[in-house]
């Protein structure tokens, strides 16, 4: 009985832990299986593998083809197994994965050691990554993880053994080339090699690279601006491993361990034209809704409108110009900065004079070169499309064009004497010439050539500032203007870069097209994702835009922006209009010749702060534009061709005193003026029936 029962106990005590061992093999299976399906879940799916698209950096060209800027969330640019160069390659295989064409993503003789000894540490001191599992935890750090642990690193060679079965080795040596980190900014052997070395990955020698791929261990560990002397030895220990491996003879690995690392402290050079391509991206963001791609990470090439080379001829015009006025500046500002007692700092910063720049094609909108400001380190503010300043004279010929369109001609004449006018306040207006001088009767092109204020004051009367004001938003001002008479002097802020674009309406008879700045983007493998239609459009009849162009042009030959031909020897056919407002706060020059319109605005941030007396258009702004202009044609050697004259026009001598067309008999005579076939004087001068000192009659008398 007693035996009976101890067995019975016995079966069911056997019984009791096999339920245990099964319970607990079943819950270690469960934990197993769940950690396995974590494991899972934090890995890349098939389509991620198949379709791998790192990050890339958007590319800025100029219409020369010159990279000029590039937009990134990481600073990559990719490159074909085939552009890498062959020392790159077998300094990262000896280096990094010895053994890389033999394994199928994991090293399993590179296993043991690191095993025992994260073993005996019991954390994770070692690791074992071929460069296939360092493909894979660079693509999808996200996913597989950012801790040094047993879960990532099952994670890594799992992934890492899809994507050997997925890729080729030289496709998987393509990728872990162009995704590494590299620091300083730089991801992928190309941008390394612009930011290390400034140069492409495919001029890299063979100890640049050794530095390189030092650099993958630790980019801060082995920087070689903060760490020159480990750096040098980390690189020399790679050229070491390309010698065990027979990538290098002895003879080189002695020569190339010695070379010094010569790495460039300034990290790749600033872009180009750094407010132009500022310009871009804000038009980039924009568009980024209707591509559908993301301008910092999908590796666009987006090409531009702008010339290298009238960029450069800007930044020289304003190099050589800008050291002359900036010291005017400053000794105009010296008794301010005493009286106010400022802080040099704070001087220095209110004084520094600033530019707005713009040059473009009125054939085709092109914006070809842009300057927005003195340094774009120091302030981001684009002045030449963002900032809005009084234009002063540069918006007389406006007023001009309003009255030309509207039967007005050249030879008309208005009262050269001071007018006074209401305002709407109750105070009263009373605009003088600059000089403070008036007259008689003027001719509305001596009015514009001298910008004479009293002469487009009474000529905005006449036509009316709400009609002047119309022209100007037809020619492109987009800027609230009011419709008063001071609008002739400029007293509504505009945008430099609208103003230059409806000048440039004059020198392209009368068709505004749009500035454009991005003409096509093609998305990484070369499909057009956005291509740029011109919009053009007629918005003034082609004999005012030529009158306008003409009378213009005596500004330039003969007026106030005479300058441009005695002083700067530019000599090719141009026009434009000087402009200075109030107490010399701004000075303007815009002006064109037949291929290229370009406008200049000088003056300081701060609008209460005056260039100082005597600070005009002429003499403050007008140097630029001359000396850009004068750089621009040499480089270019663009052919000096004359305005195109439109078929509507006719060309009279116009007697001075009886603004009638000439005859014979009269001494003061207009020579070649201008006029519209449909409004010009048809009737002969009657104030001269003398005489005529030429005639044969007269000769034979006496």
């Amino acid at each position: 009985m007693v035996s009976g029962n101890t067995q019975k106990r016995s079966k069911n005590k056997y019984l009791s832990n096999r339920k245990i061992i099964l319970a607990s093999f079943s819950s270690i299976c469960l934990l197993f299986l769940l950690y396995f399906a974590y494991i899972i879940k934090g890995m890349p799916d098939l389509t991620e593998l198949e379709n791998v698209h790192p990050a890339e950096a958007t590319r800025l060209y100029s219409s020369d083809g010159k990279v000029i800027h590039e937009l990134f969330t990481h600073n990559r640019i990719w490159l074909a197994f085939d552009q890498i160069p062959q020392h790159t390659i077998q300094a990262a295989l000896a280096t990094e994965d010895r053994t890389f064409y033999q394994h199928w993503g994991i090293a399993l003789k590179r296993v043991v050691k690191p095993v025992i000894v994260n073993l005996l540490s019991m954390r994770y001191k070692e690791g074992f990554s071929t460069i296939t599992m360092q493909v894979a935890r660079n693509l999808y750090v996200k996913k597989i993880g950012f801790e040094r642990n047993i879960t990532r690193k099952i994670r890594e060679i799992l992934t890492a053994i899809q994507i050997e079965r997925t890729y080729s080795k030289h496709e998987i040596l393509e990728m872990y080339l162009n995704i590494s980190w590299f620091g300083r900014g730089a991801y992928g052997i190309q941008s390394a090699a612009q930011k290390y070395f400034h140069k492409d990955a495919v001029d890299l020698r063979p100890e640049e690279s050794a530095l390189l791929v030092a650099l993958l261990k630790g980019p801060a560990l082995y920087s070689p601006i903060k760490h020159h002397e480990r750096a040098i030895q980390r690189r020399n220990m790679v050229l070491h491993n390309m010698l065990v491996c027979g990538y290098l003879t002895s003879s080189q690995y002695d020569i190339l361990k010695k070379l010094p690392l010569a790495v460039s402290k300034e990290g790749e050079p600033s872009s180009t034209a750094p407010y132009f391509s500022e310009y871009v991206r804000q038009q980039l963001n924009e568009l980024q809704r209707t591509i559908g791609f993301n301008v910092y990470e999908d590796g666009l090439n987006v090409y531009t409108t702008l010339n290298t080379t009238y960029q450069a001829a800007m930044d020289s015009a304003i190099a050589k110009q800008m050291p002359v006025l900036q010291e005017s500046v400053i000794r105009n500002l010296k008794n301010w900065k005493e009286k106010e007692e400022i802080p040099d700092s704070i001087f220095a910063e209110k004084s520094r004079v600033q530019i707005a720049f713009v040059a473009l094609d009125h054939h085709t909108g092109e914006i070809k070169a842009m300057v927005g400001g003195r340094d774009f380190s120091q302030s981001k503010f684009n002045r030449a499309v963002q900032a809005r300043r009084q234009p002063g004279s540069t918006f007389k010929p406006f007023v001009y064009t309003a009255a030309i369109d509207n039967g007005y001609t050249p030879a008309d004449k208005l009262l050269n004497q001071p007018v006074v006018l209401a305002n709407t306040d109750g105070t009263r207006w009373t605009p003088e010439n600059f000089d403070h001088s008036f007259g008689g009767l003027i001719t509305l092109r001596e009015g514009l050539r001298r910008s004479i204020n009293l002469i487009t004051t009474r000529l905005i009367l006449e036509v009316g500032p709400q009609v002047v004001a119309n022209y100007a938003r037809q020619l492109g001002i987009s800027t609230p203007l009011a419709p008063y008479p001071s609008l002739a002097m400029g007293s509504t802020a505009v945008v430099p870069l609208e103003m230059v674009s409806a000048f440039g309406v004059f020198a392209n008879q009368g068709i505004r097209v749009e500035p454009v700045a991005i003409l096509r983007i093609e998305d990484r493998y070369g499909n057009v994702v956005y291509e740029h239609r011109p919009q053009r459009s007629e918005v003034l009849n082609r004999s005012t835009a030529y009158i306008i162009t003409n009378m213009l042009q005596d500004v330039v030959n003969h007026g106030t922006g005479g300058s441009v031909r005695w002083k700067y020897n530019f000599q090719a056919p141009a026009a434009g209009k000087t402009g200075t407002t109030n107490d010399y706060a701004d000075a303007w020059f815009i002006g064109f010749t037949p291929r290229l319109t370009a406008g200049v605005w000088v003056g300081l941030d701060d609008p209460m702060l005056k260039l100082g007396s005597g600070q005009t258009g002429a003499k403050a702004a007008l140097p630029f534009w001359a000396e850009f202009m004068k750089n621009v044609y040499n480089e270019l050697q663009i052919p000096e061709d004359a305005f195109t004259q439109s078929p509507g026009i006719i060309r009279l001598n116009i007697c001075r005193d009886s603004g009638k067309v000439a005859t014979e008999f009269c001494p003061n005579v207009i020579e070649n003026e201008v006029f519209k076939s449909n409004s010009h004087p048809s009737e002969t001068c009657d104030l001269h029936p003398g005489i005529s000192m030429k005639s044969e009659r007269f000769k034979k008398i006496f």
